[in-house]
C-alpha cells in the first residue's frame, strides 16, 4: 500500500511539472494583451483616417494605438528618438527628409521605410469676398515664387495676395513646395505663417487677400471657397517605420490601407 502511494505521488509530481511547462509555453506564445503602438505625426493623416477610423484599424489589426497628432516632421523625429513606433506624414518621404536634413543632417534617414496608405487633394482656400474661383497651377506657382502678388493680376480686385501656410514641417506646405517648386521654399513676401493646419482656414476666413494652403477637410469644415485648378495637387498619406516593421506594425499598415481604400469617395 505504501509502495502504491509513493508511485502515485511520483506520477502526480511528473504530471504537475508537465502541466507547468505547458502553461509556460502557452503564455509565451499567447501574451495576455497586445502592446500599444504609438503613432505620431501629420494632422492631415490624423483627420483623414485616424480621427474617424482608429477603432476600425485597431479591430482589424488586433492592436491598440496611442495616436498623437502634431506635424509630419515631429512624427519622424519621434520615430528616430524611439518615442513612436510609426510616424504619420502627409507628403512624400523624400520631401520630408529634405526638409529635416537642413537642421538634422546626421540622422540615419536611410533606415526609414515608407508605406503609402492613401492620397488626398490639397485645397487653395480664399476669403468668401474674393471673386476668383479658379486659377491654373502655373499661376499659383507664380504666386508662390512672388512673381504674382496682387489678386488683380488674376482678374480680381486690387488686393495684395497674402499666402497662409504652416511653418516648416507641415505636410501641406512641404507637399506644395515639392509639387510646384521642385522642393524649393516659398519665395513670396508677406507670407502669414501659422503653427498648425487648423489655423490656416481660420486666418483665411478673416483675411480678404488670403490664399491658404490647406487641408481639404478643414476648408470644407469652415465652408470656405477654394480655387479650382487645372491639375490636382495631392498629399501622400504615408506611414513610416524605422527599419523593417514588426508584425504588429505591419498589421496596422495593412489595416490602414484596407480601410482607406474602403472609404475613398
Amino acid at each position: 500500500m505504501e509502495r502504491f502511494s509513493a508511485v502515485r505521488r511520483r506520477s502526480l509530481s511528473l504530471m504537475q511539472r508537465a502541466l507547468g511547462a505547458t502553461f509556460v509555453i502557452v503564455m509565451s506564445i499567447c501574451p495576455a494583451s497586445a502592446e500599444t503602438l504609438v503613432v505620431q505625426g501629420s494632422t492631415t493623416f490624423f483627420r483623414q483616417l485616424m480621427e474617424t477610423h482608429q477603432a476600425a484599424i485597431e479591430a482589424k489589426a488586433g492592436q491598440k494605438l496611442n495616436v498623437i497628432s502634431n506635424k509630419s516632421s515631429l512624427g519622424l523625429l519621434a520615430l528616430f528618438e524611439r518615442r513612436a513606433d510609426l510616424a504619420m506624414i502627409s507628403a512624400s518621404l523624400d520631401s520630408e527628409i529634405a526638409a529635416l536634413k537642413k537642421n538634422n543632417p546626421a540622422l540615419p534617414f536611410e533606415r526609414l521605410q515608407n508605406f503609402e496608405i492613401a492620397r488626398t487633394r490639397i485645397a487653395f482656400a480664399v476669403h468668401p469676398s474674393n471673386s476668383i474661383r479658379a486659377a491654373s497651377v502655373d499661376k499659383i506657382r507664380q504666386v508662390l515664387r512672388g512673381d504674382i502678388n496682387n489678386w488683380q493680376q488674376l482678374g480680381g480686385s486690387n488686393t495684395t495676395i497674402r499666402l497662409v501656410a504652416v511653418r516648416g514641417g507641415g505636410g501641406v506646405t512641404t507637399a506644395v513646395e515639392s509639387a510646384l517648386l521642385q522642393g524649393r521654399p516659398i519665395a513670396a513676401s508677406g507670407v502669414i505663417y501659422v503653427q498648425t493646419g487648423s489655423q490656416v482656414p481660420q486666418v483665411v476666413a478673416h483675411e480678404p487677400g488670403a490664399l491658404g494652403l490647406a487641408q481639404l477637410t478643414l476648408v470644407r469644415q469652415q465652408n470656405l471657397p477654394e480655387l479650382v485648378t487645372d491639375q490636382v495637387v495631392e498629399q501622400q498619406l504615408n506611414l513610416i517605420t524605422l527599419d523593417e516593421p514588426t508584425p504588429a506594425m505591419r498589421a496596422i499598415i495593412d489595416a490602414a490601407r484596407t480601410i482607406a481604400i474602403a472609404n475613398e469617395h
